[in-house]
């Protein structure tokens, strides 16, 4: 019972994480590996090949910047929507092990259904945050989710009922939240929309009567 909830903590934990900061996933859980804090499954010990931890090494110190810089950091999302929920799929799966091609998909879609909630509500919330003149808040936001990133994953790994639990109320208030979230991105992409059209005239299709042509008329 134990192992399955360690392995069902890890696979979400890796999952959610990805979502969020891709490349501080991959350098906690190679850390983890390559010092002997724990013992990766086998489909993740790639991970803590140095290779791949220098070259997420240098990836997450350009997010790190990129990810502080408003409207940059909107851009840099949307680039990582088509490779932070393929990547949480992968490590969801690879985190099972060989349990066979039915259960590694399953786990891939969850995985991959986790990084996908998790970045939707992590790129929503910069939108809004966004809209403030200043950058300190995208400064916050940005430290506040690499240090979940790295708590989380570390919780995941030595408290998994913990996690679960925590992860749990995180998808609750996610529910509760995203509605709201929605609305605003809406009202916010609604106002630059209107912004960029002021001053446009738009054509009548209608062929409306205008008082120069009631005049002719009248004559």
């Amino acid at each position: 019972m134990e192992d399955i909830t360690q392995t069902l903590a890890l696979t979400l934990g890796a999952g959610w994480a990805s979502g969020i900061n891709l490349y501080a996933a991959i350098l906690v859980l190679g850390f983890m590996g390559i010092t002997g804090r724990m013992e990766l499954p086998e489909g993740l010990q790639v991970l803590s090949d140095p290779l791949v931890m220098f070259a997420a090494g240098a990836m997450y110190l350009v997010e790190f910047f990129a990810d502080k810089v408003p409207g940059v950091d909107t851009a840099w999302d949307t680039l990582h929507t088509f490779i932070r929920i393929p990547a949480g799929a992968i490590m969801a799966a690879s985190a099972v092990g060989d349990v066979g091609a039915g259960t590694e998909l399953a786990v891939a879609l969850l995985g991959g259904g986790m990084a996908a909630v998790s970045h939707a509500a992590k790129s929503g919330a910069r939108v809004l945050i966004n809209t403030s003149p200043e950058p300190f808040t995208n400064w916050a936001a940005s430290i506040t989710e690499d240090f979940a990133v790295i708590g989380g994953l570390l919780l995941a790994i030595n408290d998994p009922v913990v996690f679960l639990a925590i992860l749990v109320v995180f998808l609750l208030l996610l529910i509760w939240l995203m509605p709201k979230l929605w609305r605003g991105i809406k009202r916010v992409f609604g106002a630059i929309g209107r912004m960029f059209g002021a001053g446009k005239e738009v054509p009548d299709p209608g062929g409306a009567e205008t008082p120069q042509r009631q005049q002719r008329h009248s004559d």
